[in-house]
């Protein structure tokens, strides 16, 4: 049987499409398993094996005499599977993330659908469950403060603020709107009390206290009526009663009568007050009444509540899941990563070099996933100095570019002035490369840089002439701490070891 060296001098020498096929063949199944045992994803396995012939195919003239094509392959097949796994799962992060995006947009059309009814739902609960929401999301106060404000133990004070907010959402289905109860206490939360316009509490207090003035008034007016005689004291009080509770009892006697008459014309002031309180009474009676009537509807519907309490149940069940996914908890260590990036710049802005503002979130993505938990402040301080260094190849790739382009125009001459870039750069860019770098002589780099990635070892080397022998580089180190310098001329760049303290460090 022909060896799979041969097969593959016979593809490379005479393009022999037999022959690479003969060696998929023999191979397949070992590929196919080694990364389906990565990415656990029959189709995700595929397109790994495809990745690792296609990589065979195009490196087939690179590998050397005694190479054993197995074992290429498998830590290919690995390799190639362990970077396909790491990209689905940024690719369902950032999937995750948008979801997270929308229902945080979501939000504001709820609480837009519940605000006109949040205060008939919290009309219907009794008074402690209605005191346990006001404490526990109108004011936001802790477990233990509502706890000590109930009377009742911490877990106490959980176990009723579950049960009111439970209530609580209740309420809402029976007006054709569905808002799961953990939603609803975000949404409460954070919108159900804002900041009262500015100056409405001087208002408030100035008006308070002539009313103050006024009510004191009246009370000694009504004493110096009381105390006229013990016989008008007793109308007075009657008349009281008669108010508080609707009813008039007509007086025979014509003396009394007209005694009444010219009390209640003295005390008009008083009357009014009194027939507020009615007013009051009235509405206070007819909203018991309602709360009476829906009670007994609730007490006719337990079939419906609780079908409803176990679609909840469900709903919550599925909700804790998708919160223990490893993806979800990815998504959001993700984050947290880059946030602590970001905020470490923003405490040390001595950190910060302009170069930070071209980086794309898949590069903080990329500068978050390192490994590293961020404990230490040696593992952030790493990933801050990583990510400046990918935001100054970034800068260097594109001028790079540029740097070609001018090149091909200009008969593959080196400019003699970094202004001479701009028609090839964003303006803003342009403008960063003439502030932080420099043209200087190629002789700066003695000693190409040698770095391992995946296994695999890269070496950058200066071509024999570089054009003009000069090169771009940055003027100063944007990572004091770092020897890694850059190199840019025509057709590539360059990486090296430079002492700390050189000129025309990067």
């Amino acid at each position: 049987m022909t060896s799979d060296l041969d097969l593959l001098r016979q593809f490379t020498r005479e393009n022999s499409q037999d022959a690479f096929s003969e060696i998929v063949r023999r191979h397949l199944d070992l590929v196919y398993s080694a990364a389906l045992r990565q990415v656990r994803s029959p189709q995700l396995a595929e397109d790994v094996a495809q990745s690792v012939f296609a990589d065979l195919a195009r490196d087939a003239r690179k590998l050397k005499p005694g190479t054993i094509l197995t074992a290429w392959l498998y830590t290919v097949a690995r390799r190639t599977a362990v970077d396909t796994l790491r990209k689905e799962v940024r690719r369902q992060v950032r999937e995750q993330i948008a979801v997270e995006m929308n229902d945080m947009n979501a939000t504001a059309d709820d609480w837009a659908q519940i605000a006109p009814l949040l205060d008939d739902a919290m009309a219907a609960l009794d008074e402690t469950d209605r005191v346990a929401i006001l404490l526990r999301y109108f004011e936001n106060k802790s477990l233990r403060e509502v706890g000590e404000s109930l009377a009742i133990s911490d877990d106490a004070a959980q176990k009723r603020v579950s049960r009111a907010l439970e209530s609580l959402r209740e309420f809402f289905p029976k007006q054709r709107l569905t808002i799961a109860a953990g939603g609803l206490a975000v949404l409460i939360s954070v919108n159900a009390v804002k900041a009262a316009p500015m100056g409405l509490a001087a208002t408030i207090s100035t008006a308070l206290a002539g009313t103050i003035v006024q009510s004191s008034s009246l009370i000694g007016t009504t004493k110096t009526i009381a105390v006229t005689t013990l016989q008008k004291g007793l109308v007075v009080a009657g008349l009281a009663a008669v108010a508080a509770t609707g009813v008039y009892t007509t007086h025979k006697k014509t003396g009394l009568r007209e005694e009444i008459q010219s009390l209640q014309q003295q005390q008009s002031p008083l009357a009014t007050q009194l027939q507020e309180l009615q007013g009051e009474y009235d509405d206070a009676t007819n909203q018991l009444a309602a709360l009476l009537a829906q009670s007994a509807q609730a007490g006719s519907n337990d079939t419906e509540i609780s079908r409803l309490r176990r679609e909840v149940a469900q709903l919550e069940a599925r909700e804790a899941q998708r919160k223990n996914d490893p993806i979800v908890s990815a998504a959001a260590d993700w984050l947290g990563r880059v946030k602590m990036l970001k905020d470490y710049l923003t405490q040390h802005p001595e950190e910060k070099i302009p170069e930070l503002k071209y980086l794309s979130d898949k590069d903080w993505t990329a500068a978050a996933d390192s490994g590293n938990e961020f404990t230490s402040t040696n593992e952030l301080e790493n990933a801050i100095q990583s990510l400046k260094f990918a935001a100054v190849s970034g800068v260097s790739e594109s001028v790079e570019n540029a740097l070609m382009e001018y090149s091909q125009a200009n008969n593959q001459k080196f400019p003699d002035n970094l202004s001479e870039l701009q028609p090839y750069l964003d303006p803003d860019m342009a403008n960063t490369l003439e502030q932080l770098y420099e043209i200087a002589p190629a002789s700066i780099v003695h000693d190409t840089t040698s770095k391992i990635y995946n296994g695999v070892t890269i070496r950058a080397e200066l071509p024999p002439n570089i054009p003009g022998q000069r090169v771009i580089t940055r003027k100063t180190r944007p990572n004091p701490t770092s020897t890694t310098r850059i190199a840019l001329f025509t057709g590539g760049f360059a990486y090296w070891q430079s002492p700390l303290g050189s000129d025309n460090s990067q």
